[in-house]
């Protein structure tokens, strides 16, 4: 599995940031897009780590993007929340790390599938996403 739950969900609050005008609490956008608190906590402090999202406190406290959607590239909010994006363990890997590279004859498959997979998610952005 390419993507897991952590990075569907990931997603799924930085569209919801990205949809709203103003800050919002954790606890809304838990709720709004159905993501367990305790989870939803854990990515955000991965998506605050990365920079990509900042606290505001007072009374209209919450969260916010640090850029606008258009800035935000999917491959780079899976990269933060997946250990890795590679179709395989053996293309997740450094080529020394395996044996058998040299012989492989599948890995060049492995290796064009997270070429197409990695250059189909950097082309997309948030933007994208509020469109759906």
């Amino acid at each position: 599995m390419i993507v897991s739950t952590k990075g569907r969900y990931a997603l799924r609050i930085m569209t919801a940031l990205a949809r709203r005008k103003e800050s919002a609490s954790l606890r809304e956008l838990a709720a709004e897009e159905e993501i367990p608190f305790k989870y939803a906590e854990a990515i955000m402090s991965l998506l605050v780590k990365a920079g990509f999202v900042e606290s505001t406190r007072g009374k209209n406290g919450g969260y916010v993007l640090t850029r606008a959607p258009k800035e935000y590239t999917l491959a780079e909010v899976l990269r933060e929340t997946e250990s890795s994006l590679a179709a395989t363990d053996c293309t997740g890997k450094k080529e020394a790390d395996c044996p058998r590279a040299a012989t492989c004859p599948s890995l060049p498959v492995w290796r064009g599938l997270d070429e197409v997979v990695n250059s189909y998610l950097s082309a997309h952005t948030l933007v994208d996403l509020l469109k759906a």
